[in-house]
């Protein structure tokens, strides 16, 4: 007896008509890598040194953005709650140069198949192909200087010192294009939704109208240790490479 255990993530995305055509999970988001922090302005005082050299510290360069694709995410839904992504700051410089801590990176995870485009400019920065790859998205901001750096033979006290810079920021589009294992392509109204609701635990809306899929619907299938992603794609007419009915962007 093999016992077969299936399950499915189901997903409703909000649209209006004319951007059906997009069953692409999109989103905008913003990226600030962190700010380096201040130098520091400091002079050694110790008990029979009471008027010593400068020792103000730097400041620690600020964290970056990266973004990392992950083999265990299938959409972006994740990030929809949350569409500014900031780094760290870089900590202020100390007296007896000591230099502040360096900002903390920020990574983004995404699926594989997300193609990160600068929303500005529409340039492609990247693609993520393979688990783990990583993409630099904002750097950080620069360190400052604390007044160690400004001492010389004429000037030995020198009350100068300089801010870190800002980090970068960046509009950047996401887009995952439609991962599956198993797609299920045909006419309108020939069985298509009533398929994947029989083999998996999806239930898509049925009815005797043509269109009744007008987004893809999505399925994860557990079979014991093993998943595979099912797709109930809308259907294609005779004239859908000419813009009828739905199109065929979705293939």
């Amino acid at each position: 007896l093999t016992v077969i255990y299936i399950n499915i993530n189901y997903f409703n995305f909000n649209f209006n008509f004319k951007e059906i055509m997009k069953f692409i999970d999109e989103i905008n988001i913003c990226v600030i890598a962190g700010k380096g922090g201040d130098g520091c302005i400091s002079f050694r005082h110790e008990k029979y040194i009471p008027y010593g050299g400068p020792n103000g510290g730097d400041g620690g360069n600020g964290g970056d953005v990266y973004i990392c694709a992950d083999k265990n995410l299938n959409t972006l839904m994740h990030l929809n709650f949350k569409k500014i992504f900031q780094a760290e700051n870089g900590k202020q410089g100390k007296s007896k140069l000591c230099t502040g801590k360096k900002g903390k990176n920020l990574l983004i995870y995404v699926p594989i198949g997300t193609i990160i485009k600068n929303k500005i400019n529409k340039k492609i920065i990247g693609k993520m192909i393979t688990d783990k790859q990583t993409i630099l998205l904002a750097k950080g901001g620069i360190k400052g200087w604390g007044n160690n750096h400004f001492k010389s033979s004429t000037n030995r006290t020198p009350y100068k010192k300089t801010n870190g810079t800002l980090g970068e920021k960046k509009f950047i589009n996401l887009e995952l294009l439609l991962i599956a294992d198993v797609g299920l392509i045909g006419l309108p109204n020939v069985g298509k939704s009533t398929l994947i609701n029989i083999i998996t635990s999806a239930k898509p809306k049925i009815d005797i109208y043509p269109f009744t899929t007008i987004i893809p619907q999505l399925g994860v299938v557990y079979i014991e240790k093993k998943t595979f992603i099912i797709v109930d794609i809308p259907g294609i007419t005779k004239n859908s490479s000419k813009g009828h009915g739905l199109g065929h962007k979705f293939l």
